[in-house]
């Protein structure tokens, strides 16, 4: 399944019947009990992993790296008053990357014995000799310290794999049962759970065990005006999370009010999916009977759970180094912030603009304590008061753009597959003036305001785009006037940052995140979260994307 279909998860219910394909999904479905086995053991795999450098080392490689994983993942699917899936499902194998040659090899293995590690080793030599007889120039690494033996895990309060699935059944259906007693016609829902057990090793010296947890709660509805045969939709405002099950545990000051007038709730590091099903279901009704766009100009307010998309695809996805560097070309495309670009010093946005990558920003999907090339994670300038300052490197990229240290971009989906140039954790950072989303509206004349996500389109380049959302209402001097329905808004990159003209402050922050975001050949997911605060975009091109027959 790709990217574009995850973000919109208009059917849940038959992305149950594919679940065992999912991308990350791999491995075998398991009895939920397996997934509290302990089974990851630091000093098994610290032997394990010796065993396959020193092989590595002794067939001639430079450099080696191992990857041991345990990955776990549980998703249940309901819709109305059914359970349509549950799956749990585990992985557990090694991966062993070596330098030899200056070329790279890689070999994995689900044989985790000292003789299966040894064998990859050998073996991930070999391919890397093979390789290296068409290599144009050796592959150059950044200086990395080895760290010794540490661990890192995410700070979860509570497991969600240890939570009896008959409790998350019985939250989901609940959500629905809200959805259905708000007029709500369908409704679907799921829960998806991720545990990434991780060791790595180097020959650089570092040992690093880490324990990764994520979470994401969803769900679509739909209300039906039967006379008419119109139908509309409005999918869940929650965003996936690097946290435990206490993200399922709503807390009152982790909600944040929107907009006067749209009945809309933010949510911070808890989410409270009864609350937002209900007016889900009041939505889509109250959508049935809204006003279509006038296209024209507009100035734009939009929430977090929207931004975080435009963020992800026009600047995560424009500042990745691989990309920049046509790496991506054949299949994901290139991008417009070309190294000769970005010494022009042209504005990529506004002077507010402030962008930054933070692979340590907690509850992020993105938060680790080191990359997959025992990089320790930290965070870094993007954009800086508009201007394009830095991008997004791994090891062997950092001496291209004249650097000498990585930003632990490193990141592979499995055990089974090779670690690579991934996007961190993108953010827009808040605004330092005081300024509630209630304050901004108020000084918009001519507006619209947009929450949630919804389809869009973007070119290869990451330049010329199109986006719509999940709700629209109408802002008419400085107030909410009414809800809106077939909006989106066209820009190119360079002039819809330069648009921005306000930012909230810290207290309207929040966390966007894509659970699913494909990259590569052959493909792999990540998961990585995107913060902001309310923004404001002035002159922003509004379409109407009604589509009329005959």
């Amino acid at each position: 399944m790709k990217r574009r279909e995850f973000v919109g998860l208009t059917s849940l219910a038959a992305g149950a019947l594919f679940l065992p394909n999912f991308p990350g999904f791999g491995g075998t479905l398991v009895d939920p009990a397996r997934l509290l086995e302990p089974m990851m053991d630091a000093a098994v795999n610290k032997r394990l992993a010796d065993a396959a450098m020193n092989a590595a080392k002794s067939a001639g490689a430079s450099y080696a790296d191992v990857r041991i994983g345990r990955y776990l993942n549980q998703s249940i699917f309901t819709r109305e008053k059914q359970v349509q899936n549950i799956a749990s499902g585990e992985s557990y194998g090694a991966g062993v990357r070596v330098l030899a040659n200056g070329t790279w090899g890689f070999a994995a293995t689900n044989t985790v014995t000292e003789a299966g590690l040894v064998k990859a080793a050998q073996t991930a030599v070999q391919i890397a000799k093979a390789n290296s007889k068409v290599q144009k120039e050796p592959v150059k690494l950044a200086p990395q310290k080895g760290y010794g033996d540490v661990t890192w895990k995410t700070p979860i309060q509570q497991n969600a794999f240890e939570v009896p699935i008959a409790q998350k059944v019985e939250l989901l259906l609940a959500a629905n049962a809200k959805a259905l007693d708000n007029g709500a016609n369908f409704v679907n829902s799921a829960l998806f759970q991720i545990n990434e057990q991780k060791y790595f090793a180097s020959t650089d010296g570092s040992y690093i065990d880490q324990d990764i947890h994520r979470i994401w709660p969803t769900f679509g509805v739909t209300a039906i005006d039967r006379a008419s045969g119109k139908f509309r939709t409005r999918e869940a405002l929650s965003a996936p999370m690097g946290l435990g099950y206490e993200y399922m545990v709503p807390k009152a000051a982790d909600k944040i009010a929107g907009p006067a007038g749209t009945g809309l709730i933010g949510y911070k590091n808890s989410y409270d999916i009864l609350e937002d099903a209900a007016l889900a279901a009041k939505q889509t009704k109250e959508k049935l009977t809204a006003k279509s766009v006038t296209p024209g100009k507009y100035d734009l307010v939009l929430d977090p759970n929207h931004l975080g998309l435009t963020i992800h695809e026009s600047v995560g996805h424009a500042t990745e180094l691989d990309r920049v560097l046509g790496y991506e070309a054949n299949y994901a495309g290139t991008s417009f912030a070309t190294l000769d670009w970005k010494k022009q010093n042209k504005p990529y946005g506004s002077k507010v603009v402030n962008i930054v990558a933070d692979k340590l920003q907690p509850g992020s999907l993105g938060a680790v304590g080191y990359d997959d090339e025992g990089v320790k994670t930290k965070e870094w300038n993007i954009i800086k008061d508009g201007v394009l300052v830095d991008y997004q490197k791994t090891r062997d990229q950092a001496h291209i753009v004249g650097q000498n240290e990585s930003d632990g971009c490193s990141y592979s989906q499995s055990w089974q597959d090779v670690q690579f140039q991934r996007m961190a954790n993108i953010s827009l950072k808040p605004g330092t003036q005081k300024m509630s989303v209630d304050d901004m509206i108020k000084n918009v004349d001519k507006g619209i305001y947009i929450a949630g996500r919804g389809s869009f389109s973007i070119d290869q380049q990451r330049y010329n785009f199109q986006f719509g959302g999940t709700v629209y209402y109408a802002i008419e001097k400085g107030k909410i006037a009414g809800m809106l329905e077939d909006v989106a808004y066209q820009a190119n990159t360079q002039e819809f940052w330069n648009s921005c003209a306000a930012i909230c402050d810290e207290s309207d922050y929040r966390l966007f995140g894509s659970f699913f975001d494909g990259k590569g050949q052959p493909s792999q997911v990540s998961a990585v979260s995107h913060g902001s605060a309310h923004t404001r975009f002035n002159g922003v091109n509004v379409i109407n994307t009604a589509r009329k027959v005959g």
